[in-house]
């Protein structure tokens, strides 16, 4: 096997090459998902911020169907 690398016809190149980048990019995907996945610190964030929405727009509601005292207008 002097030839190594080079003695592989140009196809059976573009083939190891292809299969070498496909396993380093599922590599990383593999890594990023399962290194981010264990958090999920923006959709807690996000239901916080729904939430605080909701109360805002009832206490609104309810501040605007709440009759006036008499005599104050």
């Amino acid at each position: 096997m002097a030839g190594g690398f080079s003695a592989l016809g140009p196809k059976t190149k573009n083939l190891v090459v292809a299969g070498g980048l496909t396993g380093f990019v599922l590599g990383v995907y593999y890594y990023t998902m399962h290194a981010v996945g264990g958090t999920d610190e923006l959709q807690v964030a996000i239901d916080k911020f729904e939430d605080l929405k909701k109360k805002d727009a009832a206490e609104s509601a309810a501040a605007a169907t709440k009759p006036s005292a008499p005599g104050s207008s």
